[in-house]
């Protein structure tokens, strides 16, 4: 018997794609503490306010909050630490290239364990603004109502 290799989101952050528009996606390794491990598995972290960014050519998660795990006792870490992303030299250099034009901002967007490691999907976004939300949100209840429509057609 193999090892699972299931790709199921620990952590997502549901509101980048309502807030930005995704313009391009990388996967990074995370280097995390021993019980930021732990608590990860349990499904405790929070993206909602966190960002990356390119410091001294490394790359950085930024107010990534991982509670701390229950167990842990003095061996617990920081809630709110800076956590290292792990990319290419190449993939760096674009991200930092992309991080100094205006208007595009590093976005973690899933937290998930491939092969036992934890990677996070990191996009390169742009802020959208109130009319694109707006936008969105009025195509979104227009495909439901469609397919809400269909349904209803099917049932006679």
């Amino acid at each position: 018997m193999g090892k699972k290799t299931g790709i199921k989101p620990v952590i997502v952050n549901r509101k980048a794609r309502h807030e930005y528009h995704i313009k391009e996606n990388f996967e990074a390794g995370l280097v995390l503490a021993g019980t930021e491990v732990k608590s990860l598995r349990m499904g405790k972290g929070n993206l909602q306010d966190a960002y990356a960014t390119v410091r001294n050519g490394e790359v950085w998660v930024i107010n990534f909050h991982i509670s701390p795990y229950e167990k842990g006792n003095r061996f617990n870490h920081d809630p709110l630490r800076p956590k290292k992303l792990l990319l290419h030299r190449r993939e760096i250099n674009r991200l930092l290239g992309l991080q100094k034009e205006k208007g595009y901002t590093l976005i973690p967007l899933k937290v998930y364990f491939r092969d036992g490691l934890a990677k996070v999907d990191l996009a390169v976004a742009v802020g959208k603004k109130l009319y694109d939300k707006r936008e969105d949100i009025a195509k979104r209840d227009a495909e439901r109502s469609i397919a809400r429509a269909l349904r209803e057609k099917e049932k006679f």
